[in-house]
């Protein structure tokens, strides 16, 4: 029987339910995108920067997305 509750399924992972949107929502709003471009090297965060932009490119580019989501870790109390 299959269980209902989406937590059982991987409790040891803080990024389980949180969607990429809210992570880079919540790191503009934190940071803003001057200083997400200093501490991550990308280029959607420098070049005429918008919110619809870094999240294309994020959706599509692995290696920044998980640069993303550890900083994102990073900076959520009890990360």
């Amino acid at each position: 029987m299959k269980s209902n509750n989406p937590d059982k399924k991987q409790p040891n992972n803080p990024l389980h339910g949180v969607k990429l949107a809210d992570i880079l929502k919540f790191l503009i709003d934190e940071y803003g995108f001057e200083k997400l471009a200093e501490r991550i090297n990308i280029n959607c965060f420098k070049s005429n920067p918008t919110y619809k932009s870094c999240l294309k490119f994020l959706r599509t580019t692995p290696w920044a997305r998980k640069k993303i989501e550890e900083l994102y870790l990073d900076s959520i109390p009890n990360g």
